[in-house]
């Protein structure tokens, strides 16, 4: 009984001391937790987005230390996916959310088009909205048919799942699966190295991808639609008829480090970005 009461206090002082040590350590070990969770954002999904998105992230990171931003590319569906699974804190997406996609939150960072390409060398100039559905159908497969040299055309086309492929679709009243093409790529450098490697092909991609290389050196050149020239210019005053939104969505309300950037992303800050990237400020 006499070691009971010496071992009793003992215990409580023990007890006392390790409930004090996790009191004192608690806040710190919980402030150190909330800051690595909101050290590092995870962007995917739209090529056309993603390097814009990319050089946002480097100024992002520049301007606050520690932070890390991952900025993945994949196409359109692969944003609205991962954004709805929670597998990222942002999708990108290079189109305006559907009916069916509007339990997402979107934030436009700019406005982009969608531009037809040929290659330098191809003496085609301009083609009628009908003319490229037929191309496209294989209705047409020579370009001496629509006023070019006698050569087979080679038709590429998006991959299923990439929103270029889906407004460019939906402009001409195509069914995806109509198309018949030669050769699938995936994001928009593809499709514009593609196309400036084979004189005979012809592709389409954001027009501010094809006019960033049109104009440093790349022998590709972007037919008009309906008439007007596609061009970033012509995307921002709305005469362009094949344009889009470039949005950055989340599951739910922004919050936290994932609200922060999208605020940084959306501010005048970073116009000079959007505009080096051949893109349309969304505040225009």
């Amino acid at each position: 009984m006499k070691k009971l009461r010496t071992l009793l206090p003992l215990s409580i002082g023990l007890a006392t001391c390790f409930w004090l040590q996790s009191c004192n350590s608690s806040p710190k070990a919980a402030n150190q937790t909330a800051t690595s969770a909101q050290s590092k954002l995870v962007l995917t999904g739209s090529s056309t987005v993603a390097p814009l998105a990319t050089e946002m992230a480097k100024r992002y990171e520049s301007e606050h230390p520690g932070v890390r931003i991952d900025v993945q590319s994949g196409g359109s569906s692969r944003g609205i996916a991962d954004a709805r699974q929670g597998v990222a804190d942002i999708g990108m997406v290079s189109r305006a959310l559907k009916e069916n996609e509007k339990d997402l939150q979107a934030f436009a960072i700019a406005k982009d088009g969608v531009s037809v390409i040929l290659n330098q060398a191809n003496p085609v100039q301009q083609l009628s909205d009908q003319q490229i559905v037929e191309i496209y159908t294989k209705k047409i497969t020579n370009w001496q048919a629509v006023g070019g040299k006698d050569a087979p055309i080679t038709v590429v086309n998006k991959a299923e799942g990439r929103s270029t492929l889906e407004l460019f679709a939906h402009y001409f009243k195509l069914e995806t699966k109509d198309i018949k093409s030669d050769v699938v790529i995936g994001d928009n450098e593809q499709g514009i190295k593609t196309v400036a490697g084979n004189p005979h092909a012809i592709g389409y991609v954001s027009i501010g991808s094809a006019e960033y290389g049109a104009t440093h050196g790349t022998p590709i050149k972007l037919l008009p639609v309906e008439g007007v020239a596609a061009s970033i210019a012509n995307v921002a005053s709305e005469k362009f008829p094949i344009s889009r939104p470039l949005n950055l969505v989340t599951k739910t309300a922004p919050t936290g480090l994932q609200k922060d950037f999208i605020e940084f992303a959306r501010s005048p800050g970073v116009q000079n970005i959007v505009k080096q990237q051949y893109f349309v400020p969304a505040t225009q």
